[in-house]
């Protein structure tokens, strides 16, 4: 068994957890401001109130695991991305503060205030995230070390910004069809319609991303030349993307909310098969990016973590099934709501 390879497929599966579970509380932040009077407001953010920590788990068992299994992708990336790291933590602190301090006060700025912080932070955070993606694959500029030997500035092209509108659009899409299964009356209706022309952007958005990476990103395609059963990830990709509109049509939220899961991780898979065995591709000099052997740490850490994984694994998504059966319904406000 090639451990490199698991602890890729690894890092794959933790990525994806996160999209797909934090992806729709940060597009629920990311749609806050839509969202009409201090009654609808708290209940946009009870549907998320009991979820949102526990979907950062998945977050910090990924940069745990990053650290552990390929160190060396993880000095290069908090490195290279020192200010935009800074930029996501505090956001995710600010998230956390907004939902918990936003009805402390029976103040109307007091709640306008951690409002405006709520959306800045899901919007910040989430646009992070999508450029950091963006660069990681088009490829930032390593040194024969695999160090990062370029400036903040070269984090910003058309490509990784086309990313990072991916990622905000995506995430809002997912919160809009989320909501739909936890509200009820004229807000579901008036949410319902945001998650269409969420999808439409998110679409469109898709199409542009793929032009980008076809003209400007070559490499992106080797996998997809090496072995054609990869080109499957795709199709299947805008597949489960054609079935949100068809369960939005026909009120089945929960396949639409399915569909949604479906398609942010095969964005995350897509990702990783053009990547693979890449982590971070290197640009203007290709040889210079960081590999799953290039970049990891020893068979003995490897195997060690592995059993970690195969103990804790299981149990993160155990805790995580549990909360969401729990707390799983409509919204309703009582005493004890947010």
């Amino acid at each position: 068994m090639d451990l490199n390879i698991v602890w890729f497929v690894l890092l794959g599966v933790l990525l994806t957890g996160y999209a797909v579970l934090d992806g729709f509380d940060l597009g629920v932040g990311i749609l806050h401001p839509f969202v009409r009077g201090n009654t609808e407001r708290r209940l946009v953010i009870n549907s998320i109130g009991p979820l949102w920590d526990g979907n950062e788990v998945w977050l910090v068992t990924f940069g745990g695991a990053l650290f552990a299994a390929f160190p060396d992708v993880y000095a290069t990336v908090l490195s290279g991305f020192y200010l935009p790291v800074i930029v996501v933590l505090l956001s995710l602190v600010g998230r956390a503060i907004s939902i918990e301090f936003r009805s402390k006060v029976d103040s109307r700025f007091w709640r306008s205030y951690w409002d405006l912080s709520f959306f800045l932070s899901s919007f910040v955070a989430t646009a992070v995230f999508g450029v950091a993606l963006g660069n990681v694959v088009r490829g930032i500029p390593l040194d024969t070390h695999g160090h990062y030997a370029g400036s903040l500035a070269d984090l910003f092209d058309p490509f990784s910004l086309a990313v990072g509108a991916v990622a905000v659009v995506g995430a809002a899409m997912h919160g809009a069809i989320y909501l739909q299964l936890k509200l009820v009356g004229p807000l579901q209706d008036r949410v319902r319609r945001w998650a269409w022309i969420a999808w439409a952007l998110f679409c469109v958005l898709n199409v542009v991303v793929a032009g980008l990476a076809l003209t400007g990103v070559p490499h992106l395609l080797t996998n997809f030349q090496r072995w054609p059963a990869v080109w499957a990830m795709p199709v299947l990709l805008v597949l489960a993307l054609a079935n949100i509109p068809r369960c939005l049509a026909h009120g089945r939220d929960g396949r639409a909310f399915a569909s949604s899961c479906a398609a942010i991780a095969g964005l995350v898979f897509l990702v990783a098969a053009a990547l693979f065995p890449l982590l971070v591709a290197s640009s203007p000099n290709p040889s210079h990016g960081l590999d799953i052997y290039r970049a990891a740490s020893s068979q003995g850490t490897l195997r060690l973590m592995a059993i970690i994984a195969l103990i804790g694994m299981p149990l993160v998504a155990a805790y995580t099934a549990t909360v969401y059966w729990v707390f799983r319904g409509r919204v309703k406000l009582d005493e004890h709501s947010y």
